[in-house]
């Protein structure tokens, strides 16, 4: 059934589906539905050719406006590369990558244009911050399809956002340019894991917002996905607070993730970094 379309998207949302059943499972929006995040990785490096040809497709990425407010930092050092790990300790395949790139929104480079052009920057806002993390976004998932069209597995790492203070020293962040996720980057060893996502009915809405059968459609996803994703032993987090459950669900354990303080450093990072957030 994966050898078309339609059983592609099954095999991604776990529902039956008309649509792309007689297309077959090749081409961009194949490897788009079949992606999986890689968290090994072969030794073997990323050629020089490649990444050159990747960062180009890139950031060939649409941009807000044409500001093009996204830049990646690819760390080389090795001193540096051990320096980032030692963030992140609990990700073992972020060593194990052969390449690790920062994405960063950078809305320096049009504060710094407006001043050699001898202009007023009056949109000192909140829509300019969102502005190059979006850029940002857009670069960061051009990048991972590019990779991916030529072989190559990435995992997307957000968690450098919980030192991100340090982060900012190590990378020498100027104002204006902070970073919105680590990308590891290799030729992937195994198949990767492919995680069943939320169902249209809850993420796609038409005309309005309507969430009136969220409850009901997230229960049923928490079961499909159980099914199909049988949590781990030992993984359910924070038990020493929240006890075992059973069944240990996706809503569950995402609930738990974000019951406890995290990343409350970003906001004041941010605005140290020129943001007003007006």
């Amino acid at each position: 059934m994966s050898d078309t379309i339609a059983g592609l998207i099954e095999r991604r949302f776990g529902l039956p589906t008309r649509a792309g059943q007689d297309q077959p499972a090749s081409g961009t929006v194949a490897g788009m539905l079949a992606r999986r995040s890689q968290r090994r990785f072969k030794p073997d490096p990323v050629a020089e050719e490649t990444l050159e040809i990747v960062l180009a497709a890139a950031l060939s990425a649409p941009a807000k406006s044409d500001l093009q407010q996204a830049s990646i930092v690819v760390i080389r050092e090795a001193a540096q590369r051990s320096a980032i790990n030692g963030l992140v300790e609990s990700m073992p395949w972020i060593p194990q990558a052969p390449l690790f790139l920062v994405f960063c929104g950078d809305n320096r480079r049009i504060r710094r244009i407006a001043e050699l052009r001898d202009k007023p920057f009056p949109n000192d806002t909140l829509d300019m911050f969102m502005n190059a993390a979006v850029d940002a976004g857009i670069v960061l998932q051009a990048f991972i399809t590019a990779a991916e069209s030529l072989g190559l597995g990435c995992c997307p790492i957000s968690l450098i956002r919980n030192r991100i203070e340090r982060l900012g020293e190590l990378l020498a962040l100027p104002e204006g340019v902070f970073p919105v996720a680590g990308l590891c980057v290799g030729h992937p060893e195994g198949a990767g894991k492919l995680s069943l996502r939320l169902p249209p009915s809850i993420t796609v809405h038409t005309d309005r917002y309507d969430a009136s059968r969220f409850d009901s459609e997230l229960a049923a996803y928490d079961a499909r996905r159980a099914k199909a994703e049988p949590a781990e032993p030992g993984k359910q987090r924070f038990t020493e607070r929240w006890g075992l459950a059973e069944p240990y669900t996706w809503s569950e354990d995402k609930a738990r993730q974000y019951s406890v303080p995290e990343r409350h450093s970003f906001g004041p990072y941010v605005r140290k970094q020129g943001f007003a957030l007006k």
